[in-house]
């Protein structure tokens, strides 16, 4: 209903940011809580189907072209019913400096309820735009969501996206976000997530023109007897480009989790750079995680580097604190926020990386007590 999105709007830190945004209840649009009004000239915001309805036509040139249907069947799951999401345009030249919020509020009902939004980011050449796309579940109901985003930059062009994720405990979530890169263009790709039962994330970005920049973040916080997979796939298809990846996991209870990262060089992309570090923390005896990070390469003049890390908190940095007076659950707290701390602050837009440090200072115990330190 539109007072339980309402009540879930003012109740979540992560729902409203402050800035245009356009909100969803399991999947149907919800006009009443959007607010895109004071757009700048040159970026156009629509939902799916009015997008389709006024310009199918354009859009054919990249909706469903990045995220391959044909060898994902979720993708393909996706697309076949996909009613609801959300087209974001920006004209060649146009930089749009507040942050676009796409809220998809998630609150399942007493039979299994299945979503399929579907989100588009067009940014032609020389734009510049960013994008924030939550995933809240409300209450504790059964649900699958499996959403699917695209992104496309142009020559030269700045895409910031975000995805975040807080779903309910008995929730499905497999989602799945491709980028694809033009010449000299620069995509950062984040995932952060902090809640669900299972969870799989497809990332992946395709760097198809000269001089491309791409980040791709992740940090997630797994718990109870729940599972979350990362999947990420970088494809440097020409030369002189640069990748970075840094995915972090906090692991605790019996929480199982997978990291599987894939970096491809193709015949021809000379000069490139890529580097991936996927580091994981182990909170209990009894959490596990698998990493699996991959390069493959047919290019002979490269630098490409990967290294993953399992453990737990460091016994000599816990005892240096508590030797200075620091009680045992607020040393561990501080390094785990340490820990976290390097994509958290990696985030640019100011009120979701905010929002994110108060989660992590009121989830860690004596969280409060060290915020001071930091």
């Amino acid at each position: 209903s539109t007072e339980a999105a309402t009540a879930a709007m003012k109740g979540n830190r992560f729902a409203d940011l402050g800035c245009p945004r356009l909100v969803f209840g399991n999947g149907r649009f919800l006009g009443g809580l959007s607010r895109i009004s004071g757009l700048p000239t040159g970026i156009r915001v629509d939902t799916l189907d009015v997008a389709l309805r006024e310009n199918g036509a354009g859009l054919s040139e990249h909706l469903a072209r990045y995220a391959g249907f044909r060898e994902h069947p979720f993708s393909a799951l996706n697309l076949a019913f996909a009613g609801e999401g959300v087209v974001v345009r920006v004209a060649r030249g146009t930089v749009v400096e507040e942050p676009i919020q796409i809220v998809f509020l998630n609150f399942g009902s007493a039979e299994p309820t299945m979503m399929n939004p579907r989100v588009l980011i067009v940014a032609e050449a020389s734009s510049e735009v960013r994008v924030i796309e939550s995933h809240v579940g409300v209450g504790d109901e059964v649900y699958f969501n499996n959403p699917v985003t695209e992104a496309f930059a142009g020559d030269g062009a700045v895409i910031d996206y975000y995805k975040f994720q807080q779903e309910s405990d008995r929730s499905f979530h497999l989602g799945t976000v491709e980028t694809h890169q033009l010449r000299s263009s620069n995509v950062r790709s984040s995932v952060i997530t902090l809640g669900g039962g299972l969870i799989r994330n497809d990332t992946g970005a395709t760097l198809n023109g000269e001089g491309g920049w791409s980040e791709l973040d992740g940090l997630f916080l797994v718990g109870d007897d729940h599972h979350l997979d990362n999947f990420t796939r970088i494809e440097h298809l020409k030369p002189h480009c640069d990748s970075r990846e840094i995915y972090k996991g906090i692991l605790m209870d019996r929480a199982t989790g997978v990291f599987r990262g894939r970096i491809l060089v193709a015949k021809g992309a000379q000069k490139t750079d890529s580097k991936q570090t996927n580091n994981n923390l182990l909170l209990s005896d009894h959490a596990q995680i698998n990493t699996n990070p991959q390069l493959e390469i047919y290019a002979d003049d490269v630098k490409c580097t990967h290294g993953a890390t399992i453990g737990q908190l460091d016994a000599d940095a816990i005892f240096y604190l508590r030797a200075r007076g620091i009680s045992l659950e607020a040393a561990r707290s501080m390094l785990i926020y340490a820990f976290a701390g390097e994509v958290v602050g990696r985030i640019k837009v100011a009120p979701l990386r905010e929002a994110l440090d108060r989660h992590l200072f009121e989830w860690l115990p004596k969280g409060r007590e060290i915020k001071q330190a930091f």
